[in-house]
């Protein structure tokens, strides 16, 4: 039985989403979809910092929510606080927008980076490069953002929100939704 699924690496600035059909059978998940959501600030002086933050909280609600509607399960790298006042607004967008997919009713499931890089690579300490050469060594298939003909930097988010979906399945809460499911 196949299932759509989700995984999401949540950011600001490039929102990595990733869509694929996970055979509960086998565990398997077919060549994921690859998006990143890359927002557009206002543009002028006059534009207040609040403005932009509501018109980029916007976007990356629209994209996330689009793509968790057609779900099953959702699969999200939770972003952790920051250190500085700015990193702290983008933090609590990003949640924000976390929490909207919750109260449609869509079951979010939350792991860790540590976890997502230790069930991804066998390493809770893996590069961003390290990330990427194996989702890609997965699904060589996907269609991973690009510049100039080579793999872009900015594939990480879509291989952090690969990973998730790794890290999700072996998580208790999944489990256990799915023994929810098999009694319906």
């Amino acid at each position: 039985m196949l299932i759509p699924v989700v995984g999401m690496d949540p950011s600001l600035r490039n929102w990595g989403l990733s869509e694929a059909q996970l055979d509960l059978t086998t565990g398997c998940l077919t060549t994921p979809l690859l998006s990143l959501v890359s927002v557009k600030d206002l543009k002028g002086k006059q534009v207040r910092q609040n403005s932009t933050d509501l018109h980029i909280a916007e976007q990356l609600a629209a994209a996330a929510l689009a793509a968790a509607r057609k779900a099953k399960c959702v699969f999200v790298e939770v972003p952790v606080g920051s250190q500085s006042a700015r990193a702290m607004a983008s933090y609590g967008i990003c949640v924000g927008v976390l929490g909207a997919i919750r109260a449609e009713g869509i079951p979010l499931i939350e792991v860790t980076p540590t976890e997502v890089k230790q069930v991804f690579t066998g390493n809770k300490n893996a590069t961003k490069e390290e990330m990427i050469a194996k989702a890609i060594e997965f699904y060589p298939e996907a269609n991973f953002p690009t510049h100039q003909g080579k793999i872009s930097s900015k594939a990480e988010h879509v291989a952090d929100a690969t990973a998730a979906i790794h890290a999700g399945v072996r998580t208790s809460v999944f489990q256990n939704l799915m023994r929810l499911y098999a009694k319906v």
